[in-house]
């Protein structure tokens, strides 16, 4: 049997605020809304649902997505041009600055929910850092 993720839902102050934060950064789609969900699908055919709840409900999560090089220059490009803060580690503790662990690149930022987001050039676990 071959077991693959299809979607998960992903909790959002605004959830059109968030799919559309996501879709623009890494240049993907958002979908049409259904039901309670704004979708965003990724190019391995996983969905990630936003859906709005109470604030204080949220819990940071994290997110990390795989990208290529090229798609790596545009997203920083725009998360950039969008002004936001970014960081080479998940603490936090290098501002302004992108990792290049496992022979690529990476970078953390924050969501308008407060997630956790990375991209990546290449998956953990590649070459020694």
């Amino acid at each position: 049997m071959s077991v693959e993720l299809n979607h998960t839902i992903i909790s959002a102050r605004d959830n059109r605020a968030s799919a559309e934060f996501l879709a623009h950064i890494l240049g993907l789609e958002v979908g049409p809304e259904w039901g309670p969900f704004i979708p965003v699908a990724t190019s391995n055919g996983v969905t990630l649902d936003f859906a709005t709840v109470d604030p204080q409900h949220l819990t940071m999560q994290h997110y990390a997505f795989l990208v290529s090089e090229d798609e790596f220059d545009a997203s920083f490009a725009r998360i950039k041009e969008a002004g936001l803060t970014y960081w080479a580690d998940p603490r936090q503790q290098h501002p302004g600055e992108i990792n290049h662990h496992h022979g690529g690149r990476g970078v953390y930022f924050l969501d308008p929910a407060g997630h956790a987001l990375e991209i990546l050039t290449q998956p953990y676990g590649n070459s020694a850092t």
